[in-house]
């Protein structure tokens, strides 16, 4: 019986311990620990969520805005250019209004200098039909002019005869320049004083011939002397303006020298011309 009582002892001292283990188990349990650590895990797991959702947001966020800022950018730099392009328009605008200016002063001043009534005009186009290498400009008979009338030219500061009228409208009329083939003009050598006949060879790019120079000037007569209009028949005024001398040929065949003459004025650049009315009349001008 002793023993009996002995191991009943025991055992509720030892059922006793392992009910103190449990409940100090269960107390530990009840603390919250191991609760604590899986609402930090979800934590966690929610916040790198967040976070890579909030940066992938952020992301298409800035792009969307870069896009948009570019095509900003893109808009007003189109708009910029286009006002360049309008500025420098309009800076090549005043530059071509300042240089017409001058040279209108300088054709206004050129024209006060003319002996002769004269009459403006501005070059508009070239012969369509090719009759003549002629020259288009836009004054007629109701501004006075007239078949035959000399025409010619400042460029720079040269003077320099363009040619003569050789048809003639109401608004408009057509020069034979001296470079035609069919115009033919007296002239002289400036320093000198022999005289020939000039006429061209059908086109600017080619110089004038200057034939009828008698052989005994060959040596008074140097490339560069200028060659001046005669004055014969009074079609051209006396001493105008021709050209260069930039050749001098002998043949033993003939009595006559050959100069080649370049014309003073630069037919490429011609833009405005001189009608002149030798007689002084107005001739068949209309009002």
């Amino acid at each position: 019986m002793k023993k009996k009582f002995s191991f009943k002892i025991k055992l509720d001292v030892f059922l006793l311990i392992l009910l103190l283990i449990i409940s100090s188990v269960l107390l530990t349990f009840s603390g919250g620990r191991f609760i604590v650590d899986f609402k930090s895990v979800g934590f966690s797991v929610a916040a790198g969520t967040e976070n890579a959702v909030h940066s992938i947001s952020s992301f298409v966020t800035d792009a969307v805005s870069a896009v948009r800022e570019l095509a900003e950018l893109r808009s007003k730099y189109v708009a910029l250019s286009e006002k360049l392009k309008d500025y420098e328009l309009l800076q090549r605008s005043n530059a071509d209004i300042r240089r017409e200016n001058r040279e209108l002063k300088e054709l206004l001043g050129f024209a006060d200098t003319i002996t002769y009534k004269n009459i403006p005009a501005q070059v508009t186009g070239f012969d369509p039909d090719n009759l003549y290498s002629g020259i288009i400009i836009n004054r007629g008979t109701k501004h006075g002019v007239r078949k035959n009338m000399p025409v010619l030219a400042f460029q720079g500061s040269n003077v320099g005869l363009v040619g003569k009228i050789v048809q003639t409208g109401r608004d408009s009329s057509m020069i034979i320049p001296i470079y035609d083939y069919q115009c033919y003009v007296a002239a002289s050598v400036q320093t000198t004083k022999h005289r020939g006949l000039i006429n061209g060879q059908g086109t600017a790019d080619l110089p004038l011939i200057m034939k009828y120079v008698q052989k005994r000037a060959k040596d008074e007569i140097a490339i560069g002397d200028r060659i001046l209009t005669s004055g014969e028949n009074n079609l051209f005024p006396k001493d105008s303006p021709i050209g260069i001398i930039t050749g001098i040929k002998v043949h033993d065949y003939e009595t006559y020298l050959e100069l080649a003459v370049q014309p003073i004025i630069d037919f490429s650049r011609l833009d405005y011309v001189f009608v002149l009315n030798l007689s002084g009349s107005d001739g068949e001008a209309a009002q």
